[in-house]
């Protein structure tokens, strides 16, 4: 086990003096794999931002439910009994015909319009709030709701809501897609390094398998190689992301500000920006791993 430890630490002191000896190749290539990581781990911030900003807008599923005319108060008040039980719904709040006429006359604009009128004409209406977004569960609720006697009209405000999850939907796919794209370049720029390493030191992996090395002795420095590669690439990319949402930020202050809000776009949570330099690592391990495949068979001993 210990023999085992060393070994690995020595290939990790290794890989870190390459890296050292090489620093505008390492600084070029972990800016490369850096930008690669930051534009779709910039996209998954700012489509997380804007999930948040949409949940804290209270974008949850609400229905408006206007009576008849002459549906009776006791009518309304059963009802409304039946929405509070109705597992589907957050709340239902009643609009008596009186208050929603209040309002109406306290709108800008419209007092002597109203006062012109000889009646109400506003009926009695229940602003419903369901638990879910999901549009199948507000258009079922709203169906069932047509159906009732006392009911006149009911307005399901569903479109936007299909709007919303078919972008965040195409935004997520998207993002997955750029991800997957870059990921391969991240891969090829990894493996060119590794490839570029091991014709450098071809003679000395020639000597080391006269020696007797194995080839998990030969390959490992590499692997650690692309790894560190791939973390350095990460940091970089982490580093772009912050410096572009401090950027952005000051722009959104001033435009949040007016709205009366405090949003800002935020930074990658901790377990995210580990995900990240996971990823990354990942990526430059495999990279490592397909060009020490193909091109250390190729070197024997002569």
């Amino acid at each position: 086990m210990r023999a085992w430890l060393r070994h690995h630490r020595r290939a990790l002191g290794g890989a870190l003096a390459k890296l050292a000896a090489q620093k505008p190749a390492a600084i070029l290539n972990a800016l490369v794999i850096g930008i690669a990581l930051a534009l779709p781990a910039g996209g998954y911030a700012l489509l997380g931002s804007v999930q948040g900003l949409a949940q804290h807008a209270s974008l949850e599923g609400q229905l408006s439910v206007f009576l008849r005319p002459e549906a009776a108060r006791p009518e309304a008040e059963a009802l409304g009994g039946r929405l509070k039980r109705d597992a589907r719904v957050r709340e239902a709040r009643f609009v008596p015909r009186e208050q929603a006429l209040r309002e109406l006359q306290a709108t800008e604009g419209l007092a002597e319009v109203v006062a012109a009128l000889n009646r109400n004409p506003l009926p009695d209406a229940f602003v419903v709030r369901l638990r879910s977004a999901d549009p199948a569960v507000l258009e079922a609720l709203a169906q069932e709701l047509r159906a009732e006697q006392a009911v006149a009209h009911v307005q399901a405000d569903s479109a936007w809501l299909r709007r919303l999850r078919a972008l965040a939907d195409t935004a997520r796919l998207a993002i997955a897609l750029l991800a997957t794209l870059l990921a391969f370049g991240m891969v090829a720029v990894t493996f060119n390094t590794i490839r570029l390493q091991i014709l450098t030191q071809r003679d000395e992996i020639e000597i080391a398998k006269l020696l007797g090395a194995t080839d998990g002795f030969i390959r490992r420095p590499f692997y650690y190689l692309g790894g560190l590669q791939g973390v350095a690439g990460g940091i970089v990319g982490l580093g772009i992301l912050w410096g572009s949402l401090v950027l952005l930020n000051t722009g959104v202050a001033p435009l949040a500000d007016s709205y009366g809000s405090s949003f800002r776009l935020p930074f990658l949570s901790a377990g995210d920006a580990f995900a990240v330099l996971l990823f990354s690592a990942l990526l430059g391990w495999f990279g490592a791993y397909m060009s020490v495949s193909r091109y250390l068979l190729e070197i024997e001993p002569k």
